[in-house]
């Protein structure tokens, strides 16, 4: 095992030893080279979709044991959870007015969980939540988020409003994160489940935005033609690839961390 790490390690700290846009540079090949494995080895790319989902709840199945268990919320944003609440509530209202299916039932289950958590930080647990830490004002993302979604909607044939709506909440989900991740610069040092629950953000994510690649490639670019026209496909796809890169980094050191044996994440300055 430790033969094998030794390889890995001396990767890593190549990595980090280049100038950032040469990071930057390596991610983007990765996430091509990542997509391309997709591809190839994923037959049915709808399938993508499923594991992003059952990533997610794997992650929350974490964040459930972390608060149960280990009696403590620190490390926690509750405006993350918070702004995830409110664009799942959305959603939501979205998918029963417009295209009521299966995944509406599974948001409705994300929600009920997201809303317990909420309940545990605030009332069961509050005084482990690190409130000095958690200090990213919800209106920086939400007012962004709302001028952009009245700006840039799809062009389908229902209610402006229910266009406005969807729009806003593909928008906030793509930077809902964003609390979270401050509060972990903030604090330096992230314990295990914590870890574990954002990395798991961060593969769903990228699952997800594989998927929506994918399926445009596969279909030629009709896929955005069915979305709608103007700035909104584009929008769509774009919010997709900012989730995966605001996690990218994080994923990174995740990695790094647990290759060398580390079970607490101790985060460098300029992470977030």
């Amino acid at each position: 095992m430790k033969g094998a790490r030794k390889p890995i390690h001396a990767v890593a700290t190549w990595v980090r030893r280049q100038p950032p846009k040469v990071k930057a540079f390596l991610a983007v090949i990765s996430a091509m080279a990542a997509l391309v494995f997709l591809r190839l080895v994923v037959e049915d790319h709808d399938n993508l979709f499923v594991a992003a989902e059952a990533v997610h709840a794997i992650g929350i199945s974490v964040l459930i044991y972390k608060l149960t268990k280990e009696k403590t919320c620190a490390g926690l944003s509750l405006k993350s959870q918070i702004l995830t609440a409110l664009f799942l509530a959305v959603r939501l209202y979205c998918s029963f007015v417009m295209e009521y299916d299966i995944h509406t039932l599974l948001d409705l289950a994300t929600l009920g969980t997201t809303l317990w958590v909420i309940y545990m930080i605030c009332f069961k647990l509050k005084s482990s939540y690190m409130e000095d830490k958690d200090n990213l004002a919800i209106y920086y993302v939400v007012i962004p988020c709302a001028v952009l979604s009245i700006v840039v909607h799809p062009s389908t044939v229902h209610h402006i409003f229910n266009r406005i709506c969807w729009s806003f909440c593909v928008y906030l989900e793509a930077v809902s994160v964003l609390p979270q991740l401050r509060v972990m610069q903030n604090a330096k040092v992230v314990e295990p489940f914590t870890a574990h629950y954002v990395f798991a953000l961060g593969i769903a994510r990228f699952l997800s935005c594989a998927h929506w690649v994918l399926q445009v490639l596969d279909t030629r670019g009709r896929l955005l033609t069915a979305l709608g026209y103007g700035l909104w496909p584009p929008m769509v796809l774009l919010s997709e690839i900012i989730q995966t890169f605001i996690l990218a980094d994080f994923c990174y050191y995740y990695v790094k961390s647990f290759v060398g044996g580390q079970l607490v994440l101790r985060l460098p300055s300029g992470v977030v």
